[in-house]
């Protein structure tokens, strides 16, 4: 072939090969899809945002090496609230007013939530939290209205979502399992902090819809370091069993309180208990410990023909992989959010609004970790207790409570 004719290829080459990038170059050159991730990465709540992190960081590689959102990629933006509600209020602003992130993922605790949300609200900007208040999605007028009452929320804030199961299913998920007991005389033991409170006011609402009698309610700091007293006074009160409803080291402190006292009542933890860490931390105080949580933490017990069976096998395998580290159910409440966010982007684009309209009315029969979820204009949680197994610890592990 001549000289000629080989300039003329290569040209030609040349050309086809500038023509193609023209194509695909500018939807390669786009700036990342943003969006907001804050988690308490650090503080006393570090137990939570830590798998949460993780989780965030996973979930990124997956997606962008998946092709991110129609070739582009996603960027989420992690940041720490340090445990605060404070903390949380200005990294929301900063994700906000600085990033232009096109949703907001966070935070760990209901507290932070419920100080994030009106920030949301105002810029009308989608948020999903990863705690479990139902006053996080709920207005303050609308739970007002169903106090004293067996409803669910009419009502709920526009902007606001969750991935964890309320505190209100895991509330009548152990009511539920108690009556089938033979349990009637409860006593609770509640922290003082926004979970808590929120738990407190559940237990109490619900307990006649399961002719459950609260014989005891007791309450207590966040940074208490013994509860005796509170757990000394249910103990001759009659109960038949014990509730605690907090989230991280007092739900350990109550355990072990539970234990040294031989309260010769079974002790029933919340949804909040769902990290292996808490088992460990008790030091076999907490054998036989009971709590609803999410199918993550027994997925190998559950059939392969389970609708969550293939999301939760393959996360549960592939972070415990990544982080040699226990799968917990927070990180789980991550994983939820960020793939729901990534279902809408991918389905209407970075447009908040139809973002925000997707997840109330298209998140429907989605198998997450946390259940299969069902979201709607009234409902912006989508679960109902039957998203919790009743759980019990066995021999320092997870198991299906009988």
């Amino acid at each position: 072939m001549s000289n000629k004719i080989l300039s003329k290829v290569s040209l030609i080459t040349a050309y086809t090969i500038c023509f193609c990038l023209s194509l695909t170059g500018p939807a390669m050159a786009q700036e990342p899809i943003k969006v907001g991730f804050v988690a308490s990465i650090t503080g006393g709540a570090s137990f939570l945002g830590q798998p949460e992190k993780e989780t965030a960081l996973m979930v990124q590689e997956w997606i962008n090496k998946e092709g991110g959102v129609k070739g582009v990629p996603v960027q989420i933006i992690i940041e720490d609230s340090k445990s605060d509600p404070s903390q949380a209020v200005l990294a929301t602003k900063k994700l906000i007013e600085s990033d232009k992130v096109v949703a907001i993922i966070g935070s760990s605790t209901s507290g932070e939530s419920m100080a994030m949300a009106p920030i949301c609200e105002a810029a009308k900007i989608p948020m999903i939290s990863m705690a479990a208040a139902m006053q996080i999605v709920t207005p303050a007028d609308e739970y007002k209205r169903i106090v004293g009452t067996f409803e669910s929320p009419r009502v709920q804030r526009p902007w606001i979502f969750k991935t964890p199961q309320t505190d209100t299913s895991a509330v009548e998920a152990i009511y539920a399992f108690m009556k089938k007991k033979g349990i009637t005389k409860v006593g609770i033991v509640t922290v003082s902090d926004g979970f808590g409170s929120s738990g407190r006011n559940e237990l109490k609402r619900m307990a006649p819809k399961y002719d459950i009698n609260l014989v005891a309610d007791e309450v207590y700091g966040p940074k208490d370091a013994d509860m005796t007293a509170q757990l000394t006074k249910i103990k001759t009160s009659g109960a038949q069993a014990v509730i605690n409803w907090s989230v991280g080291p007092t739900q350990v402190i109550v355990t072990k309180n539970w234990k040294a006292l031989a309260m010769g009542m079974p002790l029933y933890q919340s949804h909040g208990f769902g990290s292996k860490q808490n088992i460990e931390l008790a030091g076999g105080s907490a054998e036989g410990v009971i709590a609803p949580l999410g199918r993550l933490v027994a997925w190998n017990k559950l059939p392969t023909t389970h609708p969550q069976y293939k999301v939760l096998s393959r996360y549960a395998t592939e972070y415990v992989k990544r982080t040699k580290a226990e799968v917990s159910t927070f990180g789980g409440h991550g994983y939820d959010a960020i793939y729901m966010t990534i279902d809408a982007l991918k389905a209407v684009g970075p447009d908040k609004t139809k973002v925000r309209d997707f997840l109330e009315n298209n998140i429907k029969n989605w198998p997450g970790t946390g259940g299969v979820f069902n979201m709607s204009a009234a409902d912006h949680t989508g679960l109902d207790l039957n998203a919790f197994e009743m759980i019990q610890v066995e021999k320092g592990d997870w198991a299906l409570a009988k």
